[in-house]
């Protein structure tokens, strides 16, 4: 039976639907097992080639720049020659870098080959929840495109499994790096088979494929209508740099960057690619020990991301926005207190693994996902590639800034006023969420883009 009421098949529709976003978050499954992988490879790293603080810093940021001059790029990319074939050549370099820098003889080499899967990374950070806001009715998009960042905690959590499977010896490191280039083999077999994006197709007046695709979507009746709304939406075909900074788009786009900034200057990724360091801070003996610790860490990610891809289209993105960073500041102050103590050392491991797990648990509901949904949504077709490829070089930047100083910045904070300082950054987020992020659940793309145009800010649309 048709539920024609929601535009879309329950059975052929929906199947089509989630084979093509399961295959897109593919790339975020890369992006967490490349970004993860280097925590436990970086313990290896450090010992074979005696490392010092700021040579670690080096090779973690290394795939970080990467991804910054990914990004940069890749919207003007999309948009001229589709996400699907993006994605494909994404898969291509995901490959070569995870080989490279398994077979590569010096530090200089491993830099070189992680900057190539960070090149990846930052085109496939947003290619991919592009692709599948794209496809994806209202009523489905939330968790759709959340798929991508459950995903990218699965890659996440493979990759700690991968890390403490393979502390044997020094040369692991390498088989750690290289078992990457089989997912990215995955999905460059997937993304040949699939469909373009529809909403691109239109864009570029190839109505017929695009007509073909959405009858694979929804039934036959209601994709002339769909392919209306989609052509109403169209001004031009492509936007423009000087578009996209128009007043009428640029609460949008400062939405975008604001978000980059407090998902990663809330601290994030100092967990992810410092989680052993961080246990080790905390008393743990041995490499294998703290990064067992991180799978746990790692596996309340995944869980707590499907918590949110079931609440984010029923509850809505501020109220999980407020849950979350609540959490995270309250986890960042216990994080701190535990290293600020003194005479603590054997509670010390506890409460650093507790805060640990509560402040992934809450950024899993929060910022993780609802970042790559809301940039997904908030910008209009005609620029929305250029748009998101600029908030995700912000959210790269940001990422590269924060992972190429925590060790710094315990030096000069101390381990307590490193973690102090990210928690009062989530209190800037909160009061940022509740003046300026939409709600933006139950609307279809087109009526975000519509509001925008009235020139009234992001503010009024869907306030709570």
């Amino acid at each position: 039976m048709k539920d024609t009421s929601r535009g879309i098949s329950r059975n052929g529709g929906r199947n089509f639907l989630y084979l093509a976003a399961g295959v897109a978050a593919l790339a975020g499954l890369l992006f967490g097992y490349d970004t993860g992988v280097i925590s436990g490879a970086i313990l290896f790293i450090k010992d074979q080639f005696m490392l010092s603080s700021g040579a670690i810093q080096k090779v973690v940021s290394a795939v970080l720049l990467g991804a910054v001059i990914g990004s940069a790029f890749s919207g003007a990319l999309a948009d001229r020659f589709g996400r699907k074939k993006v994605l494909i050549v994404t898969a291509i370099l995901f490959a070569i870098g995870a080989i490279g820098a398994a077979l590569s003889p010096t530090v200089a080499m491993i830099v070189i080959f992680r900057m190539i899967i960070g090149m990846a990374i930052g085109v496939a950070s947003y290619t991919a929840p592009l692709y599948i806001s794209e496809i994806s009715p209202p009523d489905a998009r939330g968790a759709l495109v959340s798929l991508n960042q459950l995903m990218i905690t699965c890659g996440i959590v493979v990759s700690y499994l991968v890390d403490y499977a393979l502390t044997l010896g020094h040369n692991e490191w390498r088989w750690m790096f290289g078992l990457g280039a089989l997912p990215a083999a995955i999905l460059l077999i997937g993304m040949i088979a699939l469909s373009e994006s529809p909403r691109w197709l239109i864009s570029r007046n190839r109505l017929e494929e695009a007509r073909a695709v959405l009858s694979h979507m929804m039934p036959v009746t209601a994709v002339d209508a769909e392919m209306r709304a989609i052509q109403g939406s169209l001004v031009v075909k492509a936007g423009s740099w000087r578009e996209v900074m128009s007043p009428w788009i640029r609460p949008a786009l400062t939405v975008g960057i604001a978000l980059a900034f407090f998902q990663q200057v809330t601290g994030i990724n100092t967990i992810i690619y410092y989680a052993p360091t961080i246990f080790e801070f905390a008393g743990f003996a041995s490499h294998k020990v703290s990064i067992l610790a991180t799978v746990g860490v790692g596996s309340v990610n995944v869980l707590m991301t499907i918590v949110a891809i079931w609440f984010i289209d029923r509850l809505g993105r501020k109220p999980l926005l407020y849950i979350g960073l609540t959490g995270m500041t309250l986890s960042l102050g216990m994080l701190g207190l535990a290293f600020y103590l003194p005479g603590m050392m054997g509670a010390l491991k506890i409460l650093t693994v507790l805060s640990v797990i509560f402040y992934i648990a809450s950024f899993a509901i929060s910022l993780g996902p609802i970042f790559w949904l809301i940039i997904a949504e908030i910008y209009p077709l005609k620029v929305r590639g250029r748009a998101m490829s600029l908030a995700t070089l912000a959210n790269w930047g940001f990422n590269m800034a924060v992972a190429s100083t925590f060790l710094t910045l315990t030096e000069k904070l101390g381990k307590a006023g490193a973690f102090w300082f990210y928690a009062v950054v989530c209190i800037f987020a909160m009061v940022f969420c509740y003046f300026y992020v939409p709600e933006t659940k139950g609307q279809t793309l087109e009526n975000i883009e519509n509001f925008l145009k009235k020139n009234k800010g992001l503010r009024a649309f869907g306030r709570m």
